[in-house]
C-alpha cells in the first residue's frame, strides 16, 4: 500500500525557493524511498536526481553530502574536503540533526537542515536537477546554478561511481 501523494510541496522549502528566486516544478510521485527509485519514478535521468546523503564529524558537526543518484559516497573523500574524519549518520542521529524532517526527507538547503552542504562535482554538468522535497512522494526540480549560489554549495570530488558493466 502506497501514502497518499501531497499535492503541495513542503511550504519551509517552497518559501525558501521564493525568497531566493529559484523558480521550481514539483513531481509528485509514488511512495520511494531511495534516490534511483524515484528518479525511475520521475521519469528523469538519474544522473540529474540528487541524492541526499548525511555525514556526522567527530566534532558533532553535520554535512549533508550531494552527489547523482548512481553514485555512492565516498567517505575519505568527504572527509578530505571538510577536513576531519567522518562517518554516515543513523536515521536517529539525522533526525537530531534535523529536526522537522523525515529521514531520507531532508532537501539539500543549509537555511532548512541546519547543516553544511557539499555537491559532487558531477553535479555541477547538469542545468538543471531534482531532488527529495521533505516527503517520499513529492520531489522538485530547480535551475542547478540558482541553487549552488542560493545554498552556498561547496564542491569537490566526493563520489563514488559505479564500475561500467563488463
Amino acid at each position: 500500500m502506497t501514502s497518499p501523494t501531497p499535492t503541495l510541496l513542503d511550504e519551509r522549502l517552497a518559501s525558501w525557493l521564493r525568497a531566493n528566486g529559484i523558480p521550481y516544478e514539483t513531481h509528485p510521485h509514488q511512495l520511494t524511498y531511495t534516490a534511483l527509485a524515484t528518479a525511475h519514478a520521475e521519469g528523469v535521468e538519474p544522473r540529474t536526481f540528487a541524492k541526499v546523503v548525511a555525514v556526522g564529524t567527530e566534532e558533532g558537526r553535520t554535512t549533508l553530502v550531494v552527489l547523482d543518484a548512481v553514485d555512492a559516497v565516498d567517505l575519505r573523500k568527504v572527509s578530505a574536503l571538510i577536513g576531519g574524519s567522518v562517518r554516515l549518520l543513523t536515521e536517529h542521529e539525522l533526525a537530531a540533526a534535523c529536526p522537522g524532517w523525515e529521514a531520507g526527507t531532508v532537501p539539500p538547503v543549509p537555511d532548512l537542515a541546519g547543516a553544511q552542504v557539499v555537491a559532487d562535482e558531477g553535479i555541477r554538468s547538469d542545468e538543471r536537477i531534482s531532488f527529495i522535497a521533505g516527503s517520499h512522494t513529492m520531489a522538485v526540480r530547480v535551475d542547478r546554478a540558482a541553487w549552488e549560489r542560493a545554498a552556498r554549495i561547496t564542491y569537490g570530488d566526493v563520489a563514488r561511481r559505479p564500475s561500467p558493466p563488463m
